[in-house]
C-alpha cells in the first residue's frame, strides 16, 4: 500500500485538517518537475513545507497541553469525590464517570502518538521524494527546520506516568493504596514463575503501553532519598571468549551453560555495577535455571576482573551491619569466586553491550503479574577480536554512553534492533490460569511471539557473525513484517483478532497455542530466500529468573525510521560447526556406527529438512553466501531417552530368544537342525548388531535434538526377509532328508 493511502486510512477523522498535506505537497512537486523545476518552485515548496510543519507542531503541542490539563482536572475531581461525605455507592458511580473520562484521555493520547508518528513519517518521505526527483537537495536544510520544531521528540513519558497513577487510584476506590509499598515485595516461595517474550512493532508500542496501564500501573524505582525522576536506561556488558563458548552453550542450552554480564541502571556515572551470572539447568536434573548477582563499585571492577580485588571487606561490613544472613554472605562470596574463576579459566572478556529503555508494569507488592517493555534496544561490539581495541584495558568502552542511537559508532559495531521487547512474567499457583486480559494481549495483533529471545545471543550472532556456528531460530522472523490486522477489541481504538502465538504461560495456553510460531516462521515465500540454513532443533530452556528495574516510555520511530529500512544485507561467512562438521570439507562428521548405518538419512531427506533464509538483516551487513544453521527450540523430555533404551532392550530380548533357539538346535539337533541353528545364530547376531546401531543412531539424533524422522524401514524389512529365508531353509532341508 502506498503511504498516501496508508495515511488517509490511519488518520483520526476529528483531526484530519491538522495532518500534513502529503498529497498536496507531492502533487506540487511532481507538477513542477514535469514543467521544469526552478529555484522559484523550490522556494515555494520550502515555504509550503514549513507551513505544514508549523501546523503539525502547533497542533501537537496544543493537544499535549490539553491532555495534561484534562489529567489534572480528573485528579482534582478524584480528590473532591474522596473528600465528600456521600455514600460509598454514590462515590463509586462518580468514580466511574471519572474512569470513563480517563479512558477518553487514554484514547486521545494514543491517537496523538499515532498522529506524531504518521506526520513525522510523512515529512521524511516527502523530503526523500523531493531529493530524488527535484534538482535540489533539501534533506540537510529540512533537518534543521525539523529540529527547531521537535514535535517528533515527544515521548509522552509524563502523560503515561500520570495516567497510570490516576487510573490505579480510581480502580482502588479513590485511594492510593500502593503508596509506600516496596516494589520488590510480594515474591512468595510457593509459586511458579513463568516468563515469555514477544516482539512489538514500533507502531504498536504506545497502544500496548496504554492498554497495559489500564490493568497494571507503571512500576517506578527511585533511589532512596532522591527526588530525581528515574532513568529507564539499562546497560549490560556480556562476556565471552574468542571461541564464543558461552554463546554456544546458551544457544544449545547445554546443562550448566553460563552467561556472565555486568549491568548498571541509568547514566554512565552510576557507581553501582551488578555482576550477574545466569546458569541453565536441564529439566531432567530437577533444578531450575537460576540468576545470581552481587553489586560492586565501578572503581573496583577492573581490579576484580584481574583478581586484585576481593569482596572480603564488603562481606565483613555487611556482617557487622547485620543486613544479610550468613547464608547470603556465603553465597555472595561463592558467586564472586565462581565468576572470577570462569573469567580466568575460560579467558573471558567483554564481547557485546546491550542498551535499552525499560517500562515496567506491576502492582507494587504484588508479583503475580509483571510486564516489562524494552524499547530502543541496541547491541554494540565491545571485543577486540579483530585487533581493534574498543575498550582498551577497561572493562567497557568509554567512547559511548546512553546516547541512543549512538551515531558516532561505525555500522559494523552496532545493531539497532527494529522492535521493542515485551516480557510477560506470571507468578501464579500451579493450575491457576493467567488473567484473561493477559491471554487476550498475547493473542492480539500487538505482539509477535518469540520464545526465549536473548539479547546476548542476538547481538553476538549479528555482530560476530563470522565467528558463530549456529544462528538463533528467530532469524527466520527478522525479514518479514510482524504487524497483523486487528479484528478484536484488544488495544485502545482499534479492534484486534486472536492470533496464534507460541507462549509458555501455563499448560492450558501451551496446549492451545503450541507450535503456531513454528508454522508462522516457516510460512515465508522461499522464492525470496538466498542462503541455505539447516534447522537444528534445540531444547526449550527451563524457567529462569530475571531482575527488571527502571521504567521507560521512550519511543523508537524518531531515531530509527530511516536507517533500518535501507539496510539490506547479505548473510556472510561460513558458519560450520566444528563438532559436527568438517571445517575443511564442509561435510558432517559421523561415528563409525553412523558411517556404516544402512538406514541413515538420504540427501533428499536432509535437503527437505533445511530452511532457506534471506539475509536482509536490519542490524548488520553480510558479505558472503554460505550454509548456516538455525537453532529451533523444542522440548525434549528425559522419557524420550528412556523410550529409546526400552526399544533397544526389546530388540535384545528378541535376539536372546532367537539365539537360545539356535543354540538348542546346534547342540541337540541332527544335521538339518544344526544347519538351521547356524542360520538362526547368524540372524540373532544380526539382530543384536542392528539393535545397537539403531540405539546409537537414535540417541545421537535425540541428543542433537533433530526433528526426525526416527523410524527405519530398511532394517525390519531385511530382518523379516532373513527370518523367512532361515525358516524356509529349515523346512526344505527337513523335507529333503525325509524324501
Amino acid at each position: 500500500m502506498k503511504f498516501g493511502q496508508q495515511l488517509r486510512d490511519a488518520l483520526f477523522p476529528d483531526w484530519k485538517f491538522y495532518y500534513v498535506d502529503y498529497s498536496g505537497l507531492k502533487h506540487f512537486m511532481y507538477d513542477g518537475v514535469e514543467k521544469g523545476y526552478t529555484a522559484d518552485d523550490e522556494s515555494e515548496f520550502v515555504k509550503l513545507l514549513d507551513g505544514e510543519l508549523d501546523k503539525v507542531n502547533n497542533f501537537q503541542q496544543t493537544k499535549s497541553a490539553e491532555m495534561k490539563r484534562r489529567i489534572e482536572y480528573c485528579e482534582k475531581q478524584v480528590g473532591l469525590i474522596t473528600a465528600n461525605k456521600a455514600t460509598d455507592n454514590a462515590k463509586r458511580e462518580q468514580l466511574k464517570v471519572i474512569e470513563r473520562e480517563i479512558d477518553s484521555v487514554i484514547g486521545e493520547v494514543y491517537e496523538l502518538a499515532k498522529f506524531t508518528r504518521l506526520n513525522f513519517t510523512a515529512f521524511i518521505k516527502i523530503v526523500k521524494k523531493h531529493d530524488k526527483n527535484a534538482p535540489f537537495v533539501l534533506k540537510h536544510v529540512f533537518n534543521q527546520h525539523l529540529n527547531s520544531r521537535p514535535f517528533f521528540k515527544e515521548n509522552f513519558d509524563e502523560l503515561l506516568l500520570e495516567l497510570s497513577r490516576l487510573y490505579n487510584i480510581v480502580r482502588n476506590g479513590g485511594v492510593d493504596i500502593d503508596q509506600g509499598k516496596d516494589p520488590q515485595s510480594g515474591n512468595g516461595q510457593n509459586f511458579v514463575r513463568q516468563t515469555t517474550k514477544y516482539w512489538v512493532h514500533p507502531e504498536n508500542v504506545m497502544e500496548l503501553k496504554l492498554y497495559i496501564l489500564k490493568y497494571l500501573p507503571v512500576l517506578i524505582y527511585r533511589t532512596k532519598g532522591s527526588d530525581k525522576p528515574p532513568n529507564p536506561a539499562i546497560t549490560s556488558i556480556y562476556f565471552d571468549n574468542e571461541k564464543l563458548d558461552l554463546y554456544e552453550g546458551r544457544i544449545e542450552k547445554s546443562e550448566g551453560a553460563e552467561a556472565i554480564r555486568l549491568r548498571w541502571y541509568g547514566d554512565m556515572d552510576n557507581n553501582d555495577i551488578f555482576v550477574e551470572r545466569k546458569t541453565h539447568h536441564e529439566d531432567w536434573t530437577g533444578e531450575k535455571s537460576v540468576k545470581e548477582r552481587f553489586s560492586i563499585k565501578e572503581k573496583h571492577v577492573n581490579d576484580y576482573l584481574a583478581g586484585k580485588y576481593t569482596l572480603d571487606s564488603k562481606i565483613e561490613r555487611l556482617r557487622e551491619e547485620g543486613k544479610k544472613s550468613e547464608e547470603d554472605l556465603r553465597e555472595m562470596e561463592a558467586l564472586a569466586n565462581g565468576v572470577l574463576d570462569s573469567v580466568r579459566t575460560k579467558h573471558l572478556e567483554p564481547v557485546v553491550r546491550s542498551f535499552y529503555n525499560r517500562t515496567a508494569f506491576q502492582i507494587p507488592g504484588d508479583a503475580r503479574v509483571r510486564i516489562s517493555l524494552d524499547t530502543e534496544l541496541t547491541m554494540v561490539r565491545e571485543d577486540s577480536f579483530d585487533g581493534k581495541q574498543r575498550a582498551g584495558e577497561n572493562w567497557r568502552r568509554t567512547d559511548i554512553g546512553i546516547d541512543y542511537p549512538f551515531p558516532q559508532l561505525p555500522e559494523k559495531d552496532v545493531c539497532r534492533f527494529p522492535y521493542a521487547i515485551l516480557e510477560v512474567k506470571l507468578q501464579t499457583q500451579s493450575g491457576v490460569e493467567p488473567p484473561q486480559w493477559v491471554v487476550d494481549l498475547i493473542d492480539s495483533h500487538l505482539v509477535e511471539a518469540v520464545p526465549k529471545f536473548s539479547k546476548f545471543i542476538h547481538g553476538t550472532s549479528v555482530l560476530l557473525e563470522d565467528r558463530v556456528d549456529v544462528f538463533p531460530f528467530w532469524f527466520s522472523q527478522m525479514d518479514r513484517d510482524i504487524r497483523k490486522p486487528s479484528a478484536k477489541s484488544v488495544g485502545i481504538s482499534r479492534s484486534s483478532s486472536p492470533r496464534g502465538s507460541f507462549i509458555d504461560i501455563d499448560n492450558m495456553v501451551r496446549q492451545r497455542s503450541g507450535g503456531r510460531a513454528m508454522s508462522a516462521s516457516n510460512s515465508q515465500n522461499s522464492d525470496t530466500f538466498e542462503n541455505d540454513i539447516e534447522v537444528v532443533v534445540e531444547e526449550e530452556p527451563g524457567e529462569h529468573s530475571s531482575h527488571n528495574e527502571g521504567t521507560s516510555a521512550a519511543t523508537q520511530y524518531s531515531h530509527n525510521y530511516e536507517g533500518h529500512a535501507d539496510r539490506a544485507a547479505d548473510e556472510g561467512t561460513s558458519l560450520l560447526r566444528g563438532t559436527q562438521y568438517s571445517q575443511g570439507k564442509g561435510k558432517k562428521s559421523q561415528s563409525w556406527l553412523q558411517t556404516f548405518n544402512p538406514f541413515r538419512r538420504s540427501e533428499e531427506s536432509i535437503l527437505a529438512s533445511q530452511v532457506t533464509l534471506t539475509s536482509n538483516m536490519p542490524c548488520a551487513s553480510r558479505e558472503n553466501s554460505q550454509i548456516k544453521r538455525i537453532a529451533v527450540p523444542v522440548r525434549v523430555e528425559p522419557k524420550v531417552f528412556f523410550a529409546n533404551e526400552r526399544t533397544f532392550l526389546s530388540w535384545l530380548n528378541f535376539a536372546i530368544v532367537l539365539g537360545s533357539l539356535a543354540l538348542g538346535l546346534l547342540n541337540f539337533g541332527d544335521r538339518t537342525g544344526k544347519i538351521a541353528g547356524a542360520a538362526f545364530t547368524v540372524v540373532a547376531m544380526f539382530v543384536m548388531v542392528y539393535a545397537l546401531m539403531l540405539f546409537q543412531w537414535r540417541a545421537e539424533r535425540i541428543r542433537r535434538r533433530e526433528a526426525g524422522p526416527y523410524d527405519d524401514r530398511v532394517g525390519p524389512t531385511v530382518l523379516v526377509v532373513v527370518l523367512i529365508s532361515a525358516v524356509v531353509l529349515n523346512f526344505y532341508l527337513k523335507l529333503s532328508a525325509g524324501l
